[in-house]
């Protein structure tokens, strides 16, 4: 096989950080190139320990500028695309759903097309990674599997959904060798903390309110963020061309259930009382549309290539409350500036989380 180059779209987030890493370390005799527009969830930092890797490359890449796609393709001979970079936050989509249209599928359609237009021949692969949320919501039963309609009920999941349709539809009408992957909920490090679990970790350590929608009685799947990589680098070497396959950890927890299991684990870490964190738990007015449950079934991806997770959630949320707790630097950098507007306006005057130096034991 000649020598690969391949593209990985927000690269610089949470999830591709963790995906970049890996094909650097992995794939040394081929070229990774980071592209990353470096909004307020995209951070450099993340990938400091590889910046100097002979097989890495950074571009600033807003993906709904089709020329700047194309641009890279030209410049970089791209042969093959993991497609990352998209708009996350579901509510984010609520307060400004247009950011999530443009990003989530015009941005995906400009790569289709350049990708379209540079592969006249050899070898490829556009493996894109999606989410679960495109389901919709289950009941108290089941699990989402690759034949479950899709039901979005969020507009970042409308977003989600659109992008996965047009995946397929180059597949089926230009034969564009596609692959996707549909994913549950990730957790780990590096992660922007607008999500339950960093956000929770952040306020727990500066005895801020934990804000929790509703009753917290919704149902998610968490996966560690490093066997979504390794699953994502297992469905790009070995999985079947115009084919989807849902990732998952059969790990389910209800939001306040997780709070508390976190509560208990960070009292622990930090020497405090038992319950003394839990005391924080604040109940807020829950988000619009907000979905039930969440399952996913990875049955097909381990029947066919073999993945599973490697870790338990028990020991993936120890690693991560650990990471967060060595890395206060990290936090207060990605946490400056517009990070502290968005906070205000999603939960009020609930005090904005402020990491100072760790104050675990040692």
């Amino acid at each position: 096989m000649n020598n690969r180059n391949i593209l990985i779209t927000g690269g610089a987030g949470f999830i591709g950080s963790h995906v970049v890493r890996r094909f650097v370390y992995n794939y040394p005799n081929d070229n990774i190139i980071n592209g990353d527009a470096l909004t307020y969830a995209g951070n450099l930092e993340n990938l400091r320990d590889i910046d100097g890797a002979p097989n890495y490359f950074f571009e600033r890449l807003d993906i709904t500028n089709s020329e700047a796609v194309r641009v890279i393709f030209k410049k970089y001979k791209v042969s093959d695309v993991i497609h990352l970079a998209a708009e996350s936050h579901v509510d984010r989509s609520i307060e400004g759903p247009m950011e999530f249209v443009m990003s989530n599928v015009v941005g995906t359609v400009n790569l289709l097309n350049a990708a379209k237009e540079f592969w006249t021949a050899g070898e490829h692969v556009f493996h894109h990674v999606s989410t679960d949320e495109v389901y919709g919501s289950l009941g108290d039963e089941g699990l989402f599997t690759e034949q479950t309609s899709y039901d979005p009920r969020s507009p970042y999941s409308a977003s989600k959904a659109s992008s996965d349709h047009f995946v397929r539809a180059y597949f089926h009408t230009y034969g564009l060798p596609i692959k996707i992957s549909n994913c549950s909920n990730n957790y780990g490090s590096h992660h922007f903390p607008e999500k339950l679990i960093p956000l929770m970790i952040h306020n727990i350590l500066n005895n801020k309110p934990l804000p929790i929608y509703g009753k917290g009685d919704n149902i998610r799947d968490w996966l560690w963020v490093e066997d979504h990589a390794s699953a994502i680098d297992t469905i790009f070497t070995k999985g079947r061309l115009g084919e989807a396959y849902n990732v998952g950890g059969l790990n389910e927890w209800t939001n306040i259930e997780l709070v508390r299991f976190l509560c208990r684990l960070m009292d622990e870490k930090l020497g405090r009382q038992v319950g003394e964190s839990e005391k924080l738990i604040t109940y807020v007015k829950d988000r619009a549309g907000h979905d039930k449950r969440y399952a996913i079934d990875a049955s097909k991806l381990e029947n066919e290539m073999g993945w599973k997770p490697s870790i338990t959630f028990e020991e993936g949320l120890s690693k991560t409350v650990d990471w967060y707790l060595d890395n206060s630097e990290w936090v207060n950098q990605v946490t400056s500036g517009s990070y502290k507007e968005y906070y205000k306006k999603m939960y009020g005057n609930l005090s904005l989380i402020h990491i100072s130096e760790p104050t675990r034991p040692y």
